[in-house]
């Protein structure tokens, strides 16, 4: 099988989207997170047409009430706006900055050569079970992860969120301090979990947090990359990423 958010596999309904034909299904779980990566992604212009089919997958991948509400009050935000307004909205608020960032590893190791080996790890993970990447995104971006743990087992999924329950609540944190609607999203994968993180504790650190997605933040971290980057840069193989760069190729 081969990833990549594929829209129309992600939300293909023949409900007819008004959401009053009969009670919610039966939870799906896997589904759920297929679903959920669609809208953490990059809002392509294709997601604009498809504003019935998923508010109809809603209903039909069996989220409770709550979680119903919480996404149809998502999608309804997101497709109000122009997309090229929508998909600046989604760049300001996840590539500005390394708090908001979808790459997973980069929360757990930074720019060691842990996060490099990571990635590899990821990636072998990836084909051992017969999951063929067929878009340019690293292996640990989240939108990618969830598409993969849709085609796993239930407690596969819980595991993996589980393991990444904390990043998730900083960010679900950090969105709503923010006033990000993606925030609805991440309590949901928080939910989808089976933990309940103390999220007021979250709340409060990023409260306190100095933003980096600054004019004045981001100044700062070219700076800081022009030096790294500069004549007297490390050697290329102390660039964790280059290590999962050479070992994709040669796979």
């Amino acid at each position: 099988m081969n990833a990549g958010l594929h829209i129309q596999n992600s939300v293909g309904s023949d409900c007819c989207g008004q959401c009053t034909c009969g009670e919610a299904a039966a939870p799906n779980p896997a589904r759920q997170l297929k679903l959920i990566s669609l809208l953490l992604d990059y809002p392509q212009d294709e997601l604009f047409t498809l504003g019935k089919e998923l508010r109809a997958a809603v209903y039909e991948l069996g989220f409770d009430n709550e979680a119903r509400q919480a996404l149809h009050g998502f999608i309804d935000r997101l497709l109000a706006v122009d997309p090229m307004q929508a998909q600046a909205t989604w760049s300001e608020t996840f590539d500005r900055g390394r708090a908001m960032s979808l790459l997973m590893f980069e929360h757990i190791h930074g720019e060691s050569r842990d996060r490099g080996q990571a990635m590899v790890d990821l990636m072998d993970t990836y084909r051992r079970n017969g999951f063929e990447i067929d878009s340019r995104e690293l292996p640990d971006y989240l939108p990618l992860l969830l598409e993969y743990l849709s085609q796993r087992s239930e407690a596969e999924g819980r595991e993996w969120l589980g393991h990444l329950n904390q990043i998730l609540s900083l960010l679900a944190a950090r969105a709503e301090e923010r006033e990000s609607p993606y925030a609805q999203l991440f309590e949901l994968l928080i939910k989808h979990s089976g933990l309940q993180p103390d999220l007021a504790t979250f709340r409060r650190r990023a409260a306190n947090e100095e933003r980096d997605d600054t004019p004045e933040a981001m100044d700062k971290v070219w700076e800081e990359e022009a030096v790294k980057f500069g004549p007297q840069a490390p050697a290329t193989d102390a660039c964790a990423p280059n290590r999962f760069v050479e070992r994709s190729a040669g796979a």
